[in-house]
């Protein structure tokens, strides 16, 4: 009972300093993670108010171990699948090749022996997955190509982390003595991870389901700690990481139908314990060694960043990256890794090197993180104007495939598309936009990249499984082209077509188009009969007369289509209005001669009759 109070303050002071702390160095645009960590500072070794650094530390990496079951539930093994070249290959290539390359400077400079050389090399090698992540998140770029790129360096250093933590025991003065043969050890590992797929696959989508049905909230909640958990503990004591654990049956959950619920009930425990886990760094920080050494750590984290900006760049123009991408990337994952945080810490239990030195690495990852916005904005300076620079995004078309098939996302389309979806239909809507996907993407909307031109974009977009091909793109040539290509190769496709303007229209009828509209024929409409119940017209009156202009367009174009532009004239309503100018011109003008001269520029000669009559019949 007496250390209850002691736990309480200490309790307290965390929790305030994390309100106090994130939002300030949020607002400053250096990002929470950098908040928890001064906090931690600030409570530990400045006010001497918390001196249990480690004991917290050890609680709060569950933190780290929830982060990876979520990062698993938004893997599936199909989208891993698709990754595995990013992922597996310049993922690995990144670890390994900044690995080598700083383990090798630290020994050069004799800052460390080897064996610890390797271990801090290969953790300042990890960037920073949640600063990353954060930084793509708020500037819209988490579909673009280099942000799909960047993330996928990201999975990869996260997974790194397990054989990192695994080499440390191998690493340490004074390894525990081993009581099974590496053969054992393996088979065990081996079974576990047999065990926990069987488990995912088989017994987890039962378990929720008889959950769900009871409908009570808190067991569910309990039930998904109780997976993270268990799964993190049984690779525990098969010799792995917890954090394995928890990837992997995030990986296992993520195709299930309760993956969305599973991340809204750990999300809370896992934003409280990776905050405590960044607090707990800064709680164990010796600021004695770090003010000691503080010229080596500003030649240290310039030093660092150069190395991963350039690494990370060669490695992204060697497999395919434009000049413009691999900048990105390369300033996007300068930095330091919270996975080097643990790492380190490890690394000082086992012995591999002193908490003096875990305290110097500890700062030169929280420099280099404070120092990615400017990192950032270097990034733009160096972009070049070339081919690539319209930021494209990877075309990616899982999950395509509906009845309607929209390619183009206009303002007009997606007025459209509020009625089909309003209707419970389900849409593909593919566009070149690259903003515009970004843009449609934070209301929700789920659209893909993609150019309506190719044969092969509308194929992986599902044009085979859809019942209309809707095109709504803006510019008319665009839209002859993609009905000319459908045509082409789906003669029997249906097509929906927004039209530029009346000659457009006729044009798409005689190629057969099923359905066409002028993108502003029933606006005009609609504010015509607007403004005619405005000036005292009844509604009902109003509205017929919108009708009847409706018939008497439709009625004239069935003419223009057979005997040409200028039928149909007898249909309109004109009344040609003159009024006297208040001021009298000191020239005269023919307005009618200049109109015409602006819309038919290339009018054969001798047509001058017709042009009043089509200036008449346009809209």
């Amino acid at each position: 009972m007496q250390t209850t109070p002691i736990l309480y303050t200490q309790a307290l002071m965390l929790l305030g300093g994390a309100v106090v702390a994130a939002p300030l160095f949020k607002r400053l645009g250096l990002g929470t993670i950098l908040g928890y960590l001064a906090a931690g500072i600030v409570i530990g070794p400045v006010a001497q108010s918390i001196t249990e650094g480690e004991e917290i530390l050890h609680v709060s990496e569950l933190g780290v171990v929830f982060l990876l079951f979520i990062i698993g539930l938004e893997l599936k093994p199909s989208r891993l699948w698709q990754m595995r070249r990013d992922i597996f290959g310049l993922g690995t290539a990144q670890v390994v090749v900044t690995g080598l390359v700083l383990s090798f400077l630290i020994e050069f400079f004799s800052l460390l022996e080897w064996r610890g050389s390797v271990i801090a090399g290969f953790g300042l090698a990890l960037s920073s997955t949640a600063f990353a992540m954060q930084i793509l998140d708020e500037n819209n770029d988490t579909n673009t190509r280099y942000g799909q790129r960047a993330f996928s360096i990201l999975l990869l250093q996260d997974l790194a982390i397990v054989p990192l933590l695994a080499l440390i025991p191998l690493m340490a003065t004074r390894a525990p003595e081993a009581t099974t043969t590496p053969f054992e050890d393996f088979a065990i590992a081996i079974a576990a991870i047999a065990a926990l797929y069987a488990a995912g696959r088989y017994l987890l989508n039962p378990l929720f389901q008889v959950i769900a049905r009871t409908g009570a909230r808190d067991v569910m909640i309990a039930a998904a700690l109780l997976v993270v958990m268990g799964a993190a503990t049984m690779m525990q004591l098969a010799g792995l990481s917890m954090a394995m654990g928890a990837f992997l049956a995030g990986v296992l959950l993520a195709e299930s139908s309760y993956r969305h619920e599973l991340e809204a009930d750990i999300e809370p425990f896992r934003g409280i314990l990776q905050a405590l886990f960044f607090m707990a760094v800064g709680l164990s920080l010796q600021l004695g060694v770090v003010a000691e050494n503080y010229l080596l750590i500003l030649f240290a984290v310039p030093l660092l960043m150069a190395v991963k900006s350039l690494v990370l760049y060669g490695l992204c123009r060697a497999t395919g990256s434009h000049h413009n991408d691999a900048v990105r990337i390369s300033l996007l994952l300068p930095q330091g890794g919270e996975f080097g945080f643990v790492l380190f810490t490890a690394a000082a239990v086992a012995g591999v090197f002193s908490q003096g030195v875990a305290s110097l690495l500890v700062a030169v990852v929280t420099l280099s993180m404070a120092l990615t916005p400017v990192a950032a904005v270097l990034s733009r300076r160096l972009l070049r104007e070339q081919d690539d620079m319209e930021d494209e995004i990877e075309e990616d078309f899982e999950g395509a495939g509906a009845d309607v098939l929209m390619i183009g996302f206009s303002r007009f389309a997606q007025i459209a598309a509020q009625i089909l979806l309003a209707g419970g239909r389900d849409v593909t809507i593919i566009d070149h936009s690259a903003a515009r996907v970004r843009q449609a993407a934070t209301f929700g909307f789920r659209i893909y990249f993609g150019d309506g031109t190719r044969l092969d974009v509308l194929r992986a977009a599902g044009i085979e499984k859809a019942k209309i091909v809707a095109v709504c793109t803006q510019k008319k040539e665009i839209t002859d082209k993609i009905i000319s290509l459908v045509q082409a190769e789906y003669p029997n496709a249906r097509i929906f077509a927004r039209s530029y303007d009346r000659l457009h229209t006729l044009e798409l009828r005689a190629k057969g188009v099923e359905y066409e509209l002028r993108e502003t024929f029933e606006s005009g409409l609609l504010f015509g009969r607007k403004t005619i119940e405005a000036l005292g017209v009844g509604g009902e009156e109003a509205i017929a007369i919108m009708d009847d202009i409706r018939r008497r367009d439709e009625a004239r174009l069935v003419l223009q289509e057979a005997e040409g532009i200028t039928a149909g004239r007898h249909m309109l309503h004109s009344q040609p209005v003159r009024p006297e100018p208040l001021v009298k011109p000191k020239r005269d003008v023919n307005h009618t001669a200049e109109t015409e001269e602006r819309l038919l520029p290339q009018l054969p000669a001798g047509d001058d009759e017709k042009a009043g009559e089509r200036l008449a019949g346009a809209d």
